[in-house]
């Protein structure tokens, strides 16, 4: 991205990153957590949702706390990729690659979201069945490999694009400024990367593969 605009938006940029840890960071993290709850069986799994779900104002918290974050980042990510200037054709160096990742998987992460809230917190609203069982409905839709595939591709890329950001989140807000500190917080979030790749993933195949509750 050109300079002048980093100039004109140094206070929007910092929110646009801070937005992406907090809340949005968080609840990925958390909602990664819940759906690994699959593993344990359908029985538990609801009921795991249905507390959830019966929280005071869940909707005024979903709506606030999350929708209008997640659409902010989302709106503003998308102003950084049509006025930033990728130079990976040029200059193929990782943190340019990177860059370029950060903002494909983002407008990716941003098309997934609205699929995955679309089947799901949406379709049961016409569904009472599936309100009744998100675990029979998500077992429904992950029992087709097509889907499997696109919620595993989602995954990834929702997991790469939150651990890259927190990346440059030291970076942006000064936290990690010097070589050996980036190295550090590249190792760390790598890390971050493999253990909520895993946790992911063991939540995909804990509603199509039994018996899969070994810890």
């Amino acid at each position: 991205m050109s300079s002048s605009i980093g100039n004109r938006h140094f206070l929007a940029r910092r929110i646009h990153s801070l937005l992406g840890v907090v809340p949005i960071g968080g609840f990925l993290m958390f909602h990664l957590w819940e759906n690994s709850q699959s593993r344990k069986g359908e029985e538990h799994f609801n009921e795991i949702v249905t507390k959830l779900e019966s929280l005071n104002y869940v909707i005024l918290i979903e709506i606030g706390v999350l929708g209008l974050p997640i659409l902010a980042h989302a709106v503003y990510g998308l102003w950084i990729w049509w006025e930033g200037r990728s130079n990976v054709g040029r200059f193929g160096f990782a943190r340019n690659w990177m860059y370029w990742l950060q903002r494909v998987s983002g407008v990716a992460v941003f098309a997934y979201l609205l699929v995955h809230v679309g089947g799901t917190r949406i379709y049961k609203i016409f569904d009472e069945a599936a309100a009744a069982n998100l675990f029979g409905r998500m077992e429904e839709i992950l029992t087709n490999p097509l889907w499997f595939g696109v919620y595993l591709v989602g995954l990834l890329l929702s997991v790469f694009h939150l651990c890259n950001g927190l990346w440059t989140f030291g970076i942006v807000w000064g936290v990690t400024t010097t070589p050996r500190a980036q190295r550090i917080s590249f190792g760390a979030c790598s890390f971050l990367f493999a253990v909520l790749a895993f946790l992911g993933i063991h939540g995909l195949l804990g509603f199509v593969v039994p018996g899969l509750d070994f810890i």
